[in-house]
């Protein structure tokens, strides 16, 4: 009973921060769906341009890295069920907040999906199917798979606290952004139910495919979350240590970086001179040099060049 309780002790945070989730998610995929609808009416519906690729890619992106950046210090920015699964699996989030977070993703994906398709002209272009040629096999392998690098630029560089903590969300913007210059030709590049599920909802699932993302999506999580409880169980950061840190002493020393002492050439000089009872003609040059010096009043001590 005891145990029940701990779960719910901190309900009304976690009912707030499931409350902010939903805004956030919906800030995020409003913007994300918006970008995808404008490359589409840009492009004239070619899914093959190389320029609407990299449009959608770039919308998605960024969309993320802001949406991110402005709400991770409030609710941890997670505004996807598939990376909550992750955190959870790695004790980050605890389950009452995940199952919180999850009803609200899936709501703000609903809720995004259907303010752009009131807003813009044009039938809805953000659903997420199985493009021609791609079977069900390789679809699940494929979301797998971007999921899974997802999942692992959020625990290493948002979960994992470091030097770079506060600028996670451009690693993960980037993150998903090259993870659709791959898959939005062929899945659609879902890595997130709610953003699958919510335009499935508001045009009512036109595509057979749907359960594609929820399989993959969840084998990515569970990937990528196995991949960081290995890192930690092998303590990555004794494998190369000082990786972050901004300490300048940490830096290499390469060879000669502190320069040559004269005073020291000169040791090795007159070592040699004294086996052989000859001076060297550098030697005496550098002599007269000094004599020289020592006139015009100069001093020479231990010069480095």
């Amino acid at each position: 009973m005891k145990r029940m309780g701990s779960l719910f002790d901190n309900w009304y945070d976690d009912f707030k921060a499931a409350c902010l989730e939903y805004v956030g998610t919906t800030f995020f995929l409003l913007l994300a769906f918006g970008g995808i609808q404008a490359a589409q009416e840009s492009s004239g519906g070619s899914t093959t341009d190389v320029t609407r690729i990299m449009y959608i890619a770039v919308a998605m992106g960024l969309s993320l890295l802001v949406s991110v950046w402005i709400f991770f210090r409030a609710t941890g920015g997670v505004f996807n069920p598939n990376v909550g699964l992750a955190l959870l699996l790695t004790g980050v989030v605890q389950p009452f907040r995940f199952a919180l977070y999850s009803i609200a993703q899936l709501v703000g994906g609903i809720t995004a999906a259907a303010l752009v398709f009131a807003l813009t002209p044009g039938p809805l272009a953000y659903n997420t199917f199985l493009h021609t040629g791609v079977n069900s096999a390789q679809g699940v392998f494929i979301e797998m798979f971007i999921t899974a690098a997802l999942v692992i630029a959020v625990l290493m560089l948002a979960a994992e606290k470091h030097q770079a903590t506060p600028f996670a969300p451009v690693g993960i913007g980037l993150t998903l952004f090259a993870c659709h210059l791959w898959a939005v030709i062929y899945t659609g590049a879902g890595m997130n139910v709610a953003r699958a599920f919510g335009p499935a909802v508001v045009t009512g699932f036109p595509f057979s495919s749907q359960w594609v993302y929820w399989v993959g999506d969840t084998l990515g999580s569970l990937l990528g979350a196995g991949f960081y409880i290995i890192f930690k169980q092998n303590r990555y950061w004794r494998l190369t240590p000082n990786q972050d840190t901004m300490n300048d002493e940490e830096s290499p020393n390469v060879p000669l970086q502190n320069g040559v002492s004269l005073s020291a050439a000169r040791g090795a000089r007159s070592s040699s001179v004294g086996q052989s009872g000859e001076p060297h003609s550098e030697d005496a040059t550098i002599g007269t040099r000094g004599e020289k010096g020592a006139q015009n009043g100069s001093t020479t001590g231990s010069t480095i060049v």
